[in-house]
């Protein structure tokens, strides 16, 4: 008789748990409803409400996590390049400086570098539109459009207004940035995000050095891959490991998250050895490609700890168009392990966020960036290799191929110069942590005596950049030769060049078994 009683009371109990929280909901629903009708009655000024609505609704998904976001129909554009690579528009990353917006980098091959757009022009008008004061998503959005409509843009160089008229076109960026053989036998693929066909892009490319170069190890290079759809990674591991080989699963709320992902053909490369290099921005689908490969001791890992993204998301229709990435689930790697580094659930019980130690992938190897140098950071946060690089190929009309050129001690002694021209101060890490040390004891009344000594002690931490840029000469020549050859050589030749000046991939070949 007690089994026939309690499980009714069980039912109830459920019922209103289930009753309790879809009330909650009703009655939060009604409130902000409530509130934007006296809004619209009482508010002094006319509002608008799509703002309004999109800004609450961006609000509220951010105190979920950075990746459940809400995307209304006007940035369908962006949802295709999310999940496809492709977006109409001219193919160039654009950049803000100050007020203005410039060409940052054209894509070889593409509207705006077949129009004669160069890095470096700013942005004076699109069809009329002033570009000054906009942002770099306004003139992202007004530059994007349906393939094959046409713009007209004026561009400012060397003080000369520029007209440009071009053609939107279906603009794919290659997920494979690179391909080449390093030696007799070893091959390198810089794979840069899983979009839709990315693995299949890449099988090509490795396909064509093992045909043309005969290789026979292989280093896979995904430093700063951010990830992109599970499908295309489960598909690249198969191209190595046996067919029916878990790779990663998937564990959520409903039914349909919690799945296990195999690879689905027979491996084409079950012998070859790999590496994989990695850093602290290789996340989500990198790191269930080395991740998994790494569990299944099938490739080294080299590297630094990968960020720690192990969340998966859906993309979901909603109303009047628009859709809602949803994170639906988390992953984990064929030995258990999840590789989230932050539990976004702590933010919505009031404490704050950490990043676990355990979380991302550990590398087999584990490398360092010893070339994150103070002197580099400044020359490239105030823009100056960017600006050299803009004066030097106007006054150069053509330079070696990419993986021959050397900057001279000539073109490093005119890079002073030009930094001279510039005014350019070096401000060290020890000076910017003075100078805040000073603004404290000003606000703090501290006593005039000691804010002198303070004051006094500055010129003192102020470096000669002509000595720090002889002292960090190699990697100078790196970051400011590769900003260069960009300018005639684009993408594939930053990294032709580049790669002659990398460590870590020095190292890396080291570990290829």
């Amino acid at each position: 008789m007690k089994r026939i009683i309690i499980l009714p009371i069980l039912l109830v109990a459920l019922s209103l748990v289930a009753e309790s929280r879809t009330t909650r909901i009703d009655k939060n629903l009604t409130i902000y409803t409530d509130v934007m009708r006296q809004l619209d009655i009482n508010y002094v000024d006319t509002l608008n409400y799509d703002e309004l609505i999109k800004t609450s609704i961006n609000a509220m998904l951010r105190q979920v996590d950075p990746y459940t976001v809400y995307m209304p129909k006007s940035e369908d554009e962006n949802l295709r390049m999310m999940t496809t690579g492709k977006y109409g528009g001219i193919g160039a990353i654009i950049m803000q400086r100050d007020s203005d917006v410039y060409v940052s980098d054209p894509y070889e091959h593409m509207p705006a570098a077949e129009s004669g757009l160069m890095a470096g022009d700013r942005f004076v008008t699109i069809d009329g539109m002033d570009c000054h004061g906009k942002t770099t998503k306004e003139v992202s959005d007004k530059l994007r459009g349906k393939p094959g409509t046409t713009l007209t843009v004026v561009v400012e160089r060397n003080g000369i207004l520029i007209t440009k008229e071009l053609k939107r076109r279906d603009i794919h960026l290659p997920a494979v940035s690179y391909a080449t053989a390093l030696n007799d036998s070893v091959g390198y693929i810089a794979f840069s995000e899983f979009t839709t066909n990315s693995a299949q892009e890449f099988l090509i490319a490795l396909d064509q050095l093992v045909q043309t170069n005969k290789i026979q190890k292989l280093v896979i290079d995904l430093r700063g891959n951010g990830g992109g759809i599970i499908d295309e990674a489960i598909q690249m591991v198969g191209f190595f490991v046996p067919k029916g080989t878990e790779v990663v699963s998937t564990k959520g709320k409903l039914e349909n998250t919690c799945r296990s992902y195999t690879t689905q053909t027979s491996p084409i490369f079950p012998n070859m050895p790999i590496v994989v290099m990695v850093d602290n921005q290789s996340a989500s689908a990198a790191e269930i490609v080395s991740g998994a490969l790494q569990d299944l001791k099938r490739a080294t890992i080299v590297g630094e700890r990968t960020f720690g993204k192990g969340l998966v998301q859906n993309i979901r229709p909603i109303a009047y168009g628009g859709h809602l990435k949803v994170t639906t689930s988390k992953y984990y790697l064929p030995s258990g392990r999840c590789i989230q580094a932050i539990d976004y659930a702590e933010r919505q019980k009031g404490n704050q966020l950490q990043r676990d130690t355990a979380g991302g992938i550990l590398p087999d190897v584990v490398l360092t960036d010893s070339q994150k140098l103070d002197i580099c950071y400044n020359l490239y946060r105030d823009h100056m290799f960017f600006d050299y690089a803009t004066r030097y190929r106007h006054e150069h009309e053509s330079i070696a191929p990419a993986n021959e050129f050397r900057l001279t001690d000539q073109d490093i002694e005119d890079f002073c110069l030009f930094l001279d021209e510039k005014q350019f101060t070096y401000e060290t890490e020890t000076g910017r942590h003075l100078g805040e040390l000073i603004k404290m004891a000003q606000q703090e009344d501290i006593d005039s005596t000691l804010l002198a000594d303070l004051e006094a002690f500055k010129p003192r931490l102020t470096i000669d950049y002509r000595k720090a840029i002889e002292r960090n000469r190699q990697e100078v020549e790196k970051m400011l030769g590769s900003e260069i050859v960009k300018r005639y050589y684009y993408h594939h030749g930053h990294y032709a060049y580049v790669l002659r000046f990398d460590e870590q991939l020095a190292e890396a070949i080291k570990h290829i078994q």
